[in-house]
């Protein structure tokens, strides 16, 4: 039996943890449409332009959230073929949406739970509050980045799914990768927004808080594993399946 997700959880959640740039924005709109007229007749013109690009901008985003998050089939994990009985690790940064669905999906599972989260080096207010929000499932493990506590081999397959990205530095996320390969005698699978095309028309300059494919294919070389298949679900995200000892895109 799969979770069953609340209405608009997704969309909610953005907001709910982002709420200080809604804030900012609304406050922004509201400041210069109150002011607008202090400036000369081409100054308001380009600010009204402004407006009315800035203000349908942000819907977009908002409304391509909707859609991935809540109304496609992204959390039904289509992915993950049969895991029953085997040994499987979800790593996630401070907020896991996904381990209570994998163990409802498939209740056999061997799962284990690792949260990397350091707030010195992942600094980002929006996973703060979706730590106060949503406490770690049961049985979590804290763990550090570059030095996974597990042996060679322990897990059939590893699951990062939008969590790895919130590495920022290139060095940690490399090695943590690393790390995956040690821990993993199958397959690795990593679920993440890109910066691309597709996802900057969805969210501007919020884009880069993603990392580029060919970041990650480099990523994924310094660490030794090959990518063996790229999986869309939606045109805004993408899985990519990974395997040991490969070297060649």
């Amino acid at each position: 039996m799969e979770l069953k997700r609340k209405p608009i959880q997704g969309v909610a959640n953005i907001i709910r943890f982002n709420w200080h740039f809604y804030l900012m924005a609304f406050a922004v709109f509201v400041i210069l449409f109150l002011l607008k007229n202090q400036f000369s007749q081409q100054i308001q013109t380009l600010l009204n332009v402004g407006i009315s690009i800035a203000i349908p901008t942000l819907l977009i985003s908002l409304l391509v959230s909707f859609y991935v998050y809540d109304l496609s089939d992204l959390y039904q994990l289509k992915w993950i073929k049969n895991v029953d009985n085997k040994k499987v690790l979800n790593a996630n940064a401070g907020f896991d949406e996904t381990s209570e669905i994998i163990i409802n999906k498939f209740p056999q599972t061997d799962l284990t739970i690792c949260d990397f989260y350091n707030p010195d080096k992942h600094t980002e207010i929006s996973i703060k509050r979706a730590r106060k929000a949503y406490p770690p499932y049961p049985n979590t493990i804290s763990v550090s980045t570059d030095k996974l506590p597990f042996s060679e081999n322990a897990f059939d397959n590893s699951f990062a799914i939008l969590s790895a990205h919130e590495i920022r530095n290139e060095n940690e996320r490399v090695q943590f990768f690393k790390e995956l390969n040690r821990i993993t005698k199958g397959q690795i699978f990593v679920t993440e927004h890109l910066r691309d095309f597709n996802n900057f028309i969805a969210y501007t300059i919020g884009v880069f808080h993603f990392h580029s494919r060919q970041s990650w294919l480099q990523t994924f070389r310094q660490a030794n594993l090959t990518v063996t298949q790229e999986i869309k679900t939606t045109p805004f995200i993408t899985t990519f399946v990974l395997e040991k000892n490969g070297n060649t895109f």
